[in-house]
C-alpha cells in the first residue's frame, strides 16, 4: 500500500543548516551510505577516550540532524560513539520521506555503523525520539544484533498519532472521523512490532505534559512489549524533554540504561 499522501502529515523535512558540531567542541566525520536507491547523509561522532559502545540516533519528524544532534551532543564526552543521520529527503539525504522508507533508513544506518572499524558490533544501541522512536521500534524488531534500544515520545500507531494531533486543534477536528476511514492508513505501526524486540532490552520514556505525542501511547507500547523492558514517565515533562539542555537526570538515566544493556547483554533480564 502507498502511504504517500498521509505521510505528508508526519514528515516535515528541512535542508536548512541550524547548529554545527564545532559549536559543541565535538569531533565528527561527515558520512554517506546507501538506503535502497538513495544516498543518506550523517555525522559520526567518535567517543572521547575508549568507547563504551555505539549509539545510532533516530531523530524526530522535522528539520534535520543539524538541529537534532544537540540532543546527543553530550554522549561522545561520556564515552559513546554516536551516529546521527537524516532520513531520505531530510538535510543532505536524497529522496523523499515515506513511512516504509524511514524504517529502511534506520536499518541502513545500523548496517552502516556495523561496517566502521572503530565500532564493536556487539555494543550497538539505538536511541529514537518522537517519530524516530516509532520507526526505530519497527526496525529493531526485525533484527537481533542490538544490545539495547531507548525510545522517547514515541507514538503507538499512525492513526492514533493523527487523532491526538487533530484533537488538540479546533481547525483539525473535522478530520478526525476520516482518519480511520483511509485518510491515514494503518500499517508499520510500532504497537504491532514492539513485542518482537525481546530479548533486546527496551527503555520507554514519556512526559505527562507531551502535547505532540499522547503519553498514553508510549505507555501502551511499554505494556505491549515483552521483557526485558522499562518505563520512565516524567511528571510534567514535555515532548522529548528528557535529553534537553537541562536534562541532566535524563542523560544519567540513559547512560546507565545503555551501560547496563552492555553489561548484561548475554543474560536474561527481568521486567522492570
Amino acid at each position: 500500500m502507498s502511504y504517500h499522501f498521509s505521510d505528508r502529515w508526519f514528515y516535515h523535512p528541512s535542508r536548512e543548516q541550524c547548529g554545527h558540531p564545532d559549536e559543541h567542541g565535538l569531533k565528527f566525520e561527515s558520512v554517506r551510505f546507501t538506503s535502497g536507491p538513495h544516498k543518506l547523509h550523517g555525522w559520526f561522532f567518535p567517543a572521547r577516550g575508549r568507547a563504551a559502545g555505539t549509539v545510532v540516533h533516530c531523530h524526530g519528524n522535522a528539520g534535520n540532524i543539524t538541529g537534532h544532534f544537540e540532543y546527543v551532543a553530550w554522549m561522545p564526552p561520556w564515552g559513546w560513539n554516536v551516529l546521527c543521520f537524516d532520513y531520505r529527503g531530510f538535510g543532505q539525504s536524497e529522496g523523499r520521506p515515506s513511512r516504509t522508507g524511514t524504517i529502511e533508513d534506520v536499518a541502513a544506518a545500523i548496517n552502516y555503523a556495523r561496517t566502521r572499524e572503530e565500532v564493536d558490533t556487539k555494543t550497538l544501541l539505538v536511541l529514537g525520539q518522537s517519530l524516530g522512536g516509532a520507526v526505530g521500534i519497527v526496525a529493531a524488531a526485525q533484527r537481533s544484533d542490538l544490545a539495547g534500544i531507548a525510545v522517547e515520545g514515541a507514538f503507538s500507531a499512525y492513526q492514533a498519532a493523527a487523532r491526538y494531533i487533530c484533537g488538540r486543534s479546533i481547525v483539525l477536528w473535522p478530520a478526525i472521523p476520516f482518519i480511520s476511514l483511509g485518510l491515514v492508513p494503518s500499517g508499520s505501526d510500532p504497537i504491532d512490532f514492539v513485542a518482537r524486540i525481546a530479548p533486546t532490552p527496551t527503555l520507554f520514556i514519556t512526559g505527562t505534559a507531551d502535547r505532540v505525542c499522547d503519553p498514553r501511547q508510549t505507555v501502551a507500547l511499554h505494556a505491549a512489549a515483552s521483557a526485558p523492558k522499562s518505563l520512565w514517565v516524567i511528571e510534567g515533562g514535555s515532548h522529548v524533554s528528557a535529553l534537553a539542555e537541562d536534562g541532566e537526570e535524563g542523560r544519567k538515566r540513559l547512560d546507565s540504561f545503555f551501560r547496563n544493556c552492555l553489561r548484561n547483554s548475554e543474560a536474561t533480564k527481568p521486567d522492570s
